[in-house]
């Protein structure tokens, strides 16, 4: 019976050691995917970062763009306005011109039929 006791206590002791080994394992295991946890928390919020500048980046590029877009259009509209303009003040001084011409034609005409007039009245000649 002290064999079987002795074979008892080897057994247990040895299972105690397993125990024992299998905890500081679990334990080892779980303070390692804490850290692991961690780090991949880490990588993560890292990664987001970084496509969140990346977007940022792509976001600031297309708005100079749009920006760049935009300005090409305004200045293209401004050199047209500015040609219309021109015609239409080229046009308008033309008009002006002849109208100033007319003005003075009729003026004259005028001046004539104003003067035939007071003549005939007065009776001067």
């Amino acid at each position: 019976m002290s064999e079987n006791k002795n074979t008892n206590d080897s057994l247990n002791k040895g299972l105690d050691k397993a125990k024992e080994v299998m905890d500081n394992i679990t334990e080892k295991s779980s303070n390692l995917a804490g850290e692991a946890g961690e780090h991949l928390v880490d990588i993560v919020e890292d990664v987001k970062e970084k496509v969140e500048e990346i977007i940022s980046d792509e976001s600031i590029q297309k708005a100079k763009e749009k920006a760049n877009e935009l300005t090409n259009e305004a200045k293209e509209v401004l050199e047209d306005i500015t040609e219309k303009a021109s015609e239409v003040a080229g046009e308008a001084s033309e008009h002006l011109a002849d109208f100033a011409e007319d003005a003075k034609e009729e003026f004259q005409e005028t001046k004539t039929k104003t003067k035939s007039f007071f003549q005939r009245l007065f009776g001067k000649k």
